[in-house]
């Protein structure tokens, strides 16, 4: 299972699934990341924490761990 955190810079790749339970997967979902949506990683931290993506033509910042819980392909 590779999830958004693996992924590394100037990569795109699509959300397959969201993991995670109530309010966490409630507050990814109304960022814009859903099943099928494309994801483009602009940067990844030094530290891999945060995590800055394009998602349906807007910058979002990711923490670690919630970009540990959206499965990719």
């Amino acid at each position: 299972m590779k999830t958004l955190r693996d992924v590394q810079s100037g990569e795109t790749v699509k959300a397959v699934k969201i993991h995670g339970e109530g309010g966490i997967k409630r507050r990814i979902m109304d960022m814009g990341i859903t099943k099928g949506c494309s994801i483009y990683v602009r940067k990844v931290a030094p530290l891999g924490d945060p995590v800055e993506v394009t998602v349906r033509g807007y910058e979002l910042t990711l923490r670690k761990e919630d970009a540990t819980m959206v499965e990719v392909e």
